[in-house]
């Protein structure tokens, strides 16, 4: 089944950038591009949408919070729906916000605060190709303790990447079962959905990475692609945001 949808999730405050981002949303701080052999900047959503146009998607929808105006505005020829997470209850609970609009189709997550620099294109051909739960992009990173790691068996190859079968899923893990963290762009089958809704959170978020581990746990199939050359352009904070624009204002 072709991935033609994606849930781009917009509604964060992104309070790391400060002052900036409480006038912008995230989604439209500019990287730099070169369009006619000219540099441009260009808000990092557009980025977004040309990769995951590349990899086949057509019908974009993106999560937006209080502050997503702008943001409406910007794309509002662009046949983009726009679906509300007015409280900031976490990652996968922006996810949620969308089962409307994903109903029995598979679809991109992505989040809003960067992009990658490739893999979307691999990752839509092996979920197309073998039809699991899910399709994650993993990079090997020296702060595990920050993201959701996977532990994995490697399956084989395709396109240049290695190919991996996740066993375990966590979120942020105080003692890491490995260095594998896994990048904020998924592909996943309409399971994920239920998945998130069986989670209870007493306190704290709704993150993503407890409905992956849900479908584990019940016995459904994720894979993982290793990038190893992509790397994921972050405009979620000033340290990252430099690094960003330094990177392609040099490609």
């Amino acid at each position: 089944m072709k991935v033609e949808k994606a849930v781009i999730t917009a509604a964060g405050k992104g309070s790391r950038m400060k002052y900036i981002t409480s006038v912008l949303p995230k989604a439209l701080l500019p990287l730099f591009r070169k369009e006619d052999g000219k540099f441009v900047m260009r808000p990092v959503i557009d980025l977004i949408l040309d990769s995951l146009g590349e990899a086949g998607v057509t019908k974009p929808c993106i999560v937006v919070g209080n502050q997503g105006k702008l943001l409406v505005d910007y794309l509002a020829e662009r046949g983009v729906t726009f679906v509300t997470q007015n409280v900031p209850r976490g990652f996968g609970d922006a996810v949620l916000r969308a089962k409307d609009f994903v109903g029995n189709d598979p679809f991109f997550v992505h989040a809003d605060d960067g992009v990658l620099t490739g893999g979307y294109v691999e990752a839509t051909k092996i979920f197309e190709e073998m039809e699991p739960d899910a399709v994650l992009m993993v990079r090997k990173v020296n702060n595990p303790q920050r993201y959701g790691v996977v532990t994995v068996e490697e399956v084989g190859e395709t396109m240049n990447h290695k190919l991996l079968r996740v066993k375990e899923a966590e979120e942020k893990p105080k003692v890491p079962k490995s260095d594998l963290g896994i990048s904020a762009v998924y592909i996943f089958s309409p399971r994920i959905m239920n998945a998130l809704e069986q989670v209870d959170v007493k306190e704290g978020e709704l993150e993503l990475t407890y409905g992956i581990s849900n479908i584990l746990r019940q016995g459904g199939e994720v894979y993982a692609i290793l990038l190893e050359k992509e790397r994921w352009l972050n405009v979620g904070d000033p340290d990252n945001y430099f690094k960003a624009l330094e990177f392609t204002y040099k490609i």
